[in-house]
């Protein structure tokens, strides 16, 4: 059983707090938080991402999982370590050397959060390898991140299954995320391939039955 990390970019702006609520109702397992700065992604969600975080320290328990989307990573790190995470996740792409990402990974871990590190599609697998010892979690990004409402790109899948079978044939404990166009139809390809945690936003939050939709999510029940 995969574990669902509900994303909040596709949230609409009234209801909110009624929304979260409901989400954590459903039993989902974390808060999805995508930071984007609107320079290594076009769009801009700091603002927000913020705001939701503030709502759910005031009225969740349920741990935070925060996706940087972001050039200035320790920044951001910075800025969201108020929030208590259970997980922050950069971007591999964002680091200008491994020299620099082993430094992010250093920085999250003194602070007493997990660690997740994460790649874009077209990112190839093996450049992760070496951090896999150092790290709690990889996301492999199954669209091309900066957007919501996206179609999962099937190629990613391959990366995925991939990943698994490097980490046990390694025998290496590191959790992998499948992040975008995840909805009950393709939940299964993610699942069948390796991830122990899916990313899902509005396959639930524009469905009428929230519990609904994440059950059948968890049991990877199709169509």
């Amino acid at each position: 059983m995969v574990e669902i990390s509900a994303s909040l970019l596709s949230l609409k702006s009234e209801n909110t707090i009624q929304t979260l609520y409901n989400l954590e109702t459903a039993k989902i397992d974390y808060f999805h938080i995508d930071v984007m700065d609107g320079e290594f992604v076009e769009n801009d969600t700091v603002s927000r991402m913020t705001e939701y975080c503030e709502y759910l320290s005031s009225i969740s328990n349920l741990p935070l999982d925060v996706h940087l989307m972001v050039k200035d990573v320790p920044s951001y790190i910075s800025s969201f370590l108020v929030f208590e995470p259970n997980i922050i996740t950069f971007h591999l792409e964002a680091a200008k050397d491994k020299v620099q990402a082993m430094e992010w990974i250093k920085l999250i871990k003194e602070n007493n959060v997990r660690v997740g590190i994460s790649v874009k599609p077209d990112t190839k697998i093996e450049e992760v390898a070496e951090f896999l010892p150092f790290v709690h979690l990889v996301l492999v990004m199954t669209v091309e991140p900066g957007k919501g409402g996206q179609e999962l790109i099937p190629k990613t899948v391959e990366k995925i299954r991939a990943l698994k079978k490097y980490v046990q044939e390694k025998q290496i404990e590191v959790d992998i995320e499948a992040d975008g166009g995840i909805n009950l139809e393709t939940v299964a390809y993610v699942k069948e391939a390796g991830a122990d945690i899916v990313v899902a936003g509005s396959a639930i939050t524009n469905s009428e039955n929230y519990a609904d939709v994440v059950k059948k999510m968890k049991g990877g029940i199709q169509r």
